[in-house]
């Protein structure tokens, strides 16, 4: 009994170690909503893709669903705990009303050996879109990315992100989402007036983190067009005593 009671605790262990050691691909927003768009614009995405395993993330293959969708990594190997993006490009020609559109990714992880990326959108006819486009809010982000480079293990850093509307109606910030417990936000006002700008503070907290990482911002408003936008911050942290 005793024997048979070591074996699965080794057995449990053996299986633990490996799924440590082994890379793992996550993607923290694996959907995007680009919204209303107007027939033949190309619109571009940034899906933020991590390697939170133990070991080098070869990313093998990207396709998409289909031909109107273009999708390239900008690194196909990941150490443990970097970040790559993979930017998505979509060309609206020919097209029209409601779209969902995915893309495949195939990396090493023997868990999830091929993720999906999906991402939607309303495709509106150029007389369609001019009619919108006379009213409502418009939420404007001049940067949506910063990164904090080299920061030391246990350092609290800051960013400041601009945030305008530069619609003709009231813009409403009706949540400010974190992807996890690491990161605050403070915005300094939840209603723009058309023109009207705020400010929106982002800390990351770097306690008992090492090695580079990225985390998402995501605004929900009541731009009809983007409802979500997507920040990102990047940062590597350095345990003391490394360079």
């Amino acid at each position: 009994m005793i024997k048979k009671i070591s074996l699965l605790v080794f057995l449990f262990t053996a299986f633990v170690y490996s799924q440590l050691l082994d890379p793992k691909i996550v993607v923290q927003v694996p959907e995007h909503d680009f919204g209303d768009i107007i027939q033949g614009e190309k619109v571009q995405h940034n899906f933020s893709v991590t390697n939170t395993g133990g070991d080098v993330l070869k990313i093998t293959n990207v396709r998409a669903s289909c031909g109107c969708t273009a999708a390239l990594p900008d690194k196909k190997e990941l150490a443990p705990g970097e970040s790559t993006n993979i930017k998505v490009e979509f060309n609206s020609t020919g097209r029209i009303g409601k779209q969902i559109k995915i893309v495949y990714v195939k990396s090493n992880d023997k868990e999830h050996p091929e993720i999906q990326l999906k991402f939607t959108c309303n495709i509106l006819k150029k007389e369609q879109a001019n009619l919108q486009s006379n009213s409502g809010p418009v939420i404007e982000l001049p940067k949506m990315q910063f990164d904090f480079g080299k920061v030391p293990e246990g350092k609290v850093v800051d960013h400041i992100f601009s945030i305008k509307n530069s619609g003709n109606a009231t813009l409403s910030i009706n949540e400010v989402k974190t992807s996890c417990g690491c990161t605050a936000t403070v915005l300094d006002k939840k209603e723009l007036a058309p023109g009207e700008e705020t400010t929106l503070k982002v800390e990351l907290n770097t306690a008992n983190r090492s090695g580079k990482m990225s985390k998402n911002v995501t605004i929900i408003s009541n731009d009809p067009k983007e409802p979500q936008k997507h920040l990102t911050i990047y940062a590597e942290i350095l345990k003391e005593g490394s360079n």
